[in-house]
Order: C-alpha cells, then structure tokens, then sequence
C-alpha cells in the first residue's frame, strides 16, 4: 500500500518544500518508488526539481478542478522522483473548489485513481491553512511538521494542530501527526535546542531526529534545479538521508521513530 505524507506548516520559510524534495530523493535511493505533489501556488518545489512552472501547459490544478486525470500531468526529474507540479493557475483552485461538495477529497480521490503505483506519495502543502492544505491532510496517512530552530518557531503550531484535530473529526480519521522535524538547527548555539525543548513541552510534539542542519548548500541545490543529495556530499543530505531510514524502518517493521533529545 501506498504511504501518504503531508508536509506542512502554515508558516513560511521553514523549509517545507526542502524537506519534500530532498526526503523524497533519499527515498528514493533507498529503493522507494516516489511521488512528489506540489500543492503550493508558487511552484518552488517544481521548479526545484528542474521544471519551469511557467511553461506547464498542466498541472495539479487542472488535476483538482477535474479537468485532466492526475497520471496525465506526472512529469520525471533527474533524480528518479516523479512530480505532479504546480503553476500559478493554482491559485485560482481554491476559489473553484469552494463552490463544490466534498472539496477537501478532491486530491485523495485523484491519488486514487494511481493504483498503489508509488511506495510513497509526499505532499508539499502551502503556506496557509486553506482548501488546499485540506486536500494535503485529507489525503494523507500521516502529517510532518517543519519547524525552524528559531525564536516564535512555535507561532502557527497551535492552529496547524487544532486543524489537524478537525481533519480527523470531519475527512480523515486516520491521519496520524508524525511529529515535528528540526530545520534550519545551528547546533553551536542553545538557542536552537531551548526553541525545540519549547514547542515539545508546549504541544508535546514529537520532534524527530536527526534535525536538520542550516546549509547554504540547500539554496544552491534549489537555484540549479535538484536535490541537496545530488552532486557532493553534505551535512544536509545526510541529515535527510537519515530521516528516510527512520521513517523507511518505522513504516517496514512499525519500529519506534527515532527522536531528537531536547535535554
């Protein structure tokens, strides 16, 4: 069966389309067969993965409007990771979608119609909590908080948790909260592990391991079209290289994740 991972934040900068791309191309390595949706209007994860938005004559928004079935707009990237992407039109899907029944289905009803052909479908939610986020966590199996080591880290979580709790009383039961995953962490400074310590205390929200370190190489991973795990080895790519093991034995054989010590 298919596991579905939605990756959200309402917050900005805090490394969520890094973390789908570069998780989703660890996965990858390890053997995985990856399908990546970028659900965010802006298209930073599709153009991260060497695909020029302004130049898609489809995407995920023909996709949720029922215009074009989902394997139709699946593209492949250098890296063995297959994509629906986005576009700017996007931005336009949520006012469509608000004028139909059942709305926050229209992704998962889209995935399946793939047949269970990917092991693992990663979902790059939008910086807001809007149709769209909705459709990511109604479609999902389980939800991945980013979360930047930084001061006010924990603004948002409060209400990304409280939606999470709606979702699963009105169109998914069954979603699960991983937990919340370490970006952007300077592990010089106890800055970044008092911001940690707070947001577990405050919410008692796993923070999984291993955090993810800040790298200027994920901006020029970003600027050339692929993955931090691509090209030379670095801090970053192990990182997400290390969290695809943790999340690959944990759905395998339900071992417990691996999670990151605030203490």
């Amino acid at each position: 069966m298919t596991t579905v991972l939605a990756v959200a934040n309402q917050k900005g900068g805090v490394a969520k389309t890094t973390t789908v791309a570069s998780l989703a191309a660890a996965l990858s390595g390890l053997g995985r067969k990856v399908l990546v949706v970028d659900l965010d209007p802006q298209g930073c994860l599709t153009f991260s993965l060497g695909h020029n938005p302004d130049r898609l004559e489809s995407s995920v928004h023909e996709v949720l409007t029922g215009q074009v079935p989902m394997r139709e707009v699946i593209l492949e990237t250098d890296e063995g990771i297959s994509l629906v992407p986005a576009t700017i039109d996007l931005a336009g899907a949520e006012a469509v979608l608000l004028m139909r029944p059942g709305r926050e289905f229209s992704l998962k009803r889209a995935l399946a119609t793939l047949d269970n052909d990917f092991d693992v479908v990663l979902i790059d939610c939008p910086p807001s909590l809007g149709v769209l986020t909705l459709n990511g966590l109604t479609a999902a199996d389980a939800v991945l908080v980013p979360l930047q080591c930084e001061t006010l880290a924990h603004r948002g979580v409060g209400q990304l948790l409280r939606t999470v709790s709606e979702v699963r009383d009105i169109t998914n039961p069954d979603l699960r909260l991983l937990g919340a995953l370490p970006t952007l962490y300077d592990a010089r400074t106890t800055h970044s592990r008092d911001v940690l310590a707070d947001v577990a205390d405050r919410y008692d929200l796993p923070v999984l391991a291993p955090a993810i370190p800040r790298t200027v190489r994920f901006a020029e991973a970003s600027a050339s079209g692929s993955t931090v795990l691509a090209g030379r080895r670095s801090k970053g790519g192990q990182a997400y290289r290390e969290l695809a093991e943790n999340l690959v034995a944990h759905w395998d054989s339900d071992a417990e994740l691996k999670t990151f010590s605030t203490s």
